[in-house]
């Protein structure tokens, strides 16, 4: 039997992954426990027990004080009977007697048993505990064990762990005995029991699992700056490199796709877009929103909006079924973003010139009530103009052009050169009017003439703009040195 327990508390080291000198010590504090129970005895402290790390085989002490009369006969003996077993002992000396425990009763045998279990359960929560309290956010290899109509029980070695529901993909199906990987989020604690929560879904599921496939991403060569995922759809990825000779977006590829391609498997074949971090906002926002081409970004820091304009026939795809594209660009960079058609950009452009256009035109017309019904055309030739102009001494060269586009509600409107001066700044504030061959506005005099434009107010341009929202320090030629130490 002595055998046999000492080969029960090696298997149960080796499944549990308890060690075996908490075994012993479990069992020797319920053989304890149980003589408490069997002899009704008040304290412990005179009881001891030992088990033997090889043999197996128990042993239960306990202690007697020698005194004249007996009150607890659990505790105490007499001196006539303590020197029927020695002559030598007096009163006040403390005898030490062996109980085997196999004089224990049903109860006692039971108590044990319980005392075991209970400390074999705290010793496992502690180790669950300390093991995968080290271990959240890592990977894991785990075995589909079964379902329930919310949970998924996984296998990951020496404990079960749980997929909760919304930290499942949607979609996705979870089959018996179906090896998967998961990522580690907590450790909880249910009815005393210690659980491992992983996920599924998680973001950091698609890092760490490029982190695997991409020796770059493993060594610091190639970082990760921003994940944004739609779990089972698709995914988003900003990469960058240290090393200027490293190019991060073919790193995470690979050779064929290789590389990409298995992490698109471990994720039941979920789409992955991997663009290129950049230090200028707009152009991380123009790669954020690949596949589709950008044309121009412009970017509202007070609002922390960025607007973007595609060409007519990509809108779509910018915006993507049902947002998605826009909506992970937006999640990737961490701005909101208003995407807008050639066509619109155009149409609201002219619809500001023309809203100040008016304002001014009805501001003047206030102020010269004999003129209301006589249509103002800015564009008129060259006698409206110098009509206008000969109506006073003054000329232009008494206004400064930039301090009328600032202040355009600080005009004279009673004065009819002031008020035509804010008319034409308006025009100039609002966009770039000018055709190539034309004199500036601001360098007219009395007599010359404006040519009328086209209709379209503003030529967007063909490339995209990239004003410069972070700037290099003067000297720093590397082009890693926009990338910060930590993203």
């Amino acid at each position: 039997m002595n055998g046999d327990l000492i080969t029960s508390i090696k298997l149960l080291e080796k499944e549990r992954g308890l060690d075996s000198e908490i075994v012993f010590t479990a069992i020797e504090e319920a053989l304890v426990s149980a003589y408490k129970r069997e002899f009704d005895a008040k304290n412990s402290e005179d009881v001891r027990a030992e088990v033997d790390r090889e043999t197996g085989e128990m042993h239960v002490f306990y202690t007697k004080e020698v005194v004249e009369d007996v009150l607890d006969p659990n505790t105490e003996i007499t001196l006539s009977d303590a020197q029927t077993l020695s002559p030598d002992f007096e009163l006040g000396d403390v005898l030490e007697f062996e109980l085997p425990p196999q004089n224990f009763g049903r109860l006692a045998a039971q108590t044990a048993k319980s005392v075991i279990m209970q400390k074999l359960a705290g010793a496992e929560k502690e180790r669950i505990q300390e093991e995968f309290s080290s271990r959240i956010g890592e990977l894991c290899t785990g075995i589909v064990q079964s379902r329930d109509r919310r949970e998924v029980y996984v296998d990951i070695g020496r404990v079960e762990a749980v997929l909760p529901q919304r930290e499942q993909v949607k979609g996705e199906r979870y089959n018996f005995n179906q090896r998967m990987r998961f990522y580690i989020l907590r450790v909880d604690e249910r009815r005393g029991h210690p659980v491992v929560a992983v996920s599924r879904s998680h973001p950091n599921l698609v890092r760490k699992l490029f982190e695997q496939e991409v020796p770059e991403i493993a060594d610091g060569t190639v970082e990760i700056a921003a994940i944004a995922r739609d779990a089972g759809s698709r995914t988003k990825i900003a990469v960058a490199s240290r090393d200027p000779d490293v190019d991060p977006m073919g790193a995470c590829v690979g050779q064929r796709g290789m590389r990409v391609q298995a992490v698109m498997g471990e994720l039941g074949n979920e789409k992955i877009d991997i663009i290129e971090w950049d230090p200028v906002l707009e152009q991380y926002i123009s790669n954020a929103l690949s596949p589709a081409k950008v044309i121009r970004v412009d970017v509202h820091e007070d609002e922390e909006m960025a607007v973007v304009i595609v060409p007519d026939h990509q809108l779509s795809l910018a915006i993507g079924r049902e947002g998605q594209n826009v909506r992970l660009a937006a999640r990737l960079t961490g701005w909101r973003i208003d995407i807008k058609s050639e066509s619109q950009y155009q149409e609201t452009l002219e619809s500001v010139f023309m809203n100040k256009l008016n304002a001014v035109a009805d501001d003047l017309s206030a102020h010269y009530p004999e003129q209301a019904d006589v249509p103002i055309d800015l564009f008129a030739e060259e006698s409206v103009l110098g009509d206008v102009s000969s109506s006073t001494d003054r000329d232009f060269e008494g206004f400064d052009e930039q301090e009328l586009i600032s202040h355009e509600n600080d005009y004279d409107m009673t004065d009819p050169q002031a008020a035509m001066a804010a008319i034409l700044s308006a025009a100039e504030a609002t966009a770039d009017l000018e055709e190539p061959n034309q004199m500036p506005i601001s360098e007219m005099t009395q007599g010359d003439t404006v040519i009328q434009p086209e209709t379209n107010i503003a030529d967007i341009p063909d490339e995209i703009e990239t004003p410069k929202q972070s700037t290099v320090s003067e000297g720093e030629d590397d082009e890693t040195a926009d990338i910060p130490d930590e993203f």
